[in-house]
C-alpha cells in the first residue's frame, strides 16, 4: 500500500468514526464542535453569540446548547447539550510533533468536510478573542472553509490532537494542541468551572500608538498604553481612571506592551496598583476587583 492510499484509508475511516461527534455550532453553522462526552458540546468561545446557540448533529437533530463553561481568553466553550447517542472524540495520549500527518474535521455550514495536512509548528503565539496572547499553538496546513473553528484536528487513528481555532494565512491554520493542562481545563469547562480573570473595563491603544497621539497634541513622550475608552461602572473608572490617561505601570512592572498588562491582570488577586500618567501629572491608582466581574 503506497502512501497515498494509506492517506485516503485514514480519512475515509476517520470520516466515520468521527462522524456523530462533529457538530454544527449555530443556526447556519458558522462554527463546528465535537462531543466530548455525553451531554458536552466543546467549541470555539468565538461561535458563540450569547448564552446559548443551536448544535446540528450528524443525523440532522438541531437542539439548543447552553454554556456550561467558558474561557473567553482561551477561546474555548464547553455547552450543556443532548447528545442522544452520539459517540464522543477520543483524546490522543501524545502531543504531534512538526512533521507529523493531522486530519481535520468540520461541518461548517452543517457539510462534514475532512482535509489532511502536515504539522508545521507547536509553538505558535497567537492572540485570542479579547486580545490575549495564547502560547503553544499547533499550526497545520489541512485546509478548512469557513465555519470550520472549533472542529477537531486528529491523528491518523482518529484520536483528537487539537481544537481548531481560525486561518492565519497564506494556507496555515492554528489549533489549540490537546496536552495535559488543556485537558485540565476542558474537564473544568465541562464541569461549569468557567475561567474570568480580572478586567479594566478600558479600551486600549498599544505604546506605539500611545506616543503618535501624545506628540499629536504636544504631550512628552512616555512608554505606556494609552485609554482609548473606559466601561461605564468598570473597576478602572471606580478607581478614577479616565479616557486619555496613560497606563505606564503596574506595580514595579513597566508596561511596554498589552500582553504585560494581561500578565499581570491574570496573577491578580483583589486589586492592583497602577502608575497613569494624565497630561504631564503621575498618579498612582488602585484598582479593586470584585469575585462577580467577568474577564
Amino acid at each position: 500500500m503506497n502512501l497515498l492510499t494509506e492517506i485516503s484509508a485514514a480519512a475515509r475511516s476517520i470520516a466515520v468514526q468521527l462522524d456523530s461527534a462533529v457538530v454544527g455550532v449555530g443556526t447556519d453553522g458558522r462554527g463546528t464542535g465535537l462531543v466530548i462526552a455525553a451531554g458536552k458540546v466543546l467549541t470555539n468561545a468565538h461561535n458563540l453569540r450569547d448564552r446559548s446557540t443551536s448544535v446540528t448533529f450528524a443525523d440532522g437533530r438541531s437542539v439548543q446548547g447552553v454554556v456550561a463553561g467558558a474561557d473567553g481568553d482561551g477561546d474555548l466553550v464547553v455547552l450543556d447539550v443532548d447528545t442522544a447517542d452520539a459517540t464522543p472524540a477520543p483524546w490522543a495520549s501524545d502531543t504531534p510533533e512538526a512533521g507529523d500527518i493531522v486530519f481535520a474535521v468540520s461541518r461548517g455550514g452543517h457539510r462534514r468536510r475532512i482535509s489532511f495536512g502536515m504539522v508545521t509548528s507547536c509553538d505558535l503565539s497567537f492572540q485570542g478573542p479579547r486580545g490575549r496572547t495564547v502560547e503553544g499553538g499547533l499550526e497545520h496546513t489541512a485546509p478548512l472553509v469557513r465555519g470550520s473553528s472549533g472542529g477537531p484536528v486528529v491523528n491518523a487513528d482518529g484520536q483528537v490532537v487539537g481544537i481548531n481555532t481560525h486561518r492565519s494565512g497564506r494556507g496555515f491554520y492554528v489549533a489549540r494542541p490537546v496536552d495535559e493542562a488543556l485537558r485540565a481545563r476542558i474537564d473544568d469547562l465541562a464541569a461549569g468551572k468557567s475561567v474570568n480573570p480580572p478586567h479594566l473595563g478600558v479600551a486600549l491603544a498599544p505604546p506605539v500608538v500611545a506616543a503618535k497621539l501624545r506628540r499629536s497634541v504636544g504631550l512628552p513622550e512616555r512608554e505606556g498604553l494609552l485609554v482609548r475608552a473606559v466601561e461605564s461602572g468598570s473597576p478602572a473608572e471606580r478607581a478614577g481612571i479616565a479616557q486619555g490617561d496613560l497606563l505606564v505601570a503596574v506595580g514595579d512592572t513597566p508596561l511596554n506592551s498589552l500582553d504585560a498588562l494581561y500578565g499581570a491582570l491574570t496573577t491578580a488577586d483583589e486589586s492592583l496598583t497602577i502608575t497613569i500618567v494624565r497630561g504631564t501629572e503621575e498618579r498612582t491608582v488602585t484598582v479593586t476587583f470584585t469575585s462577580s466581574e467577568p474577564a
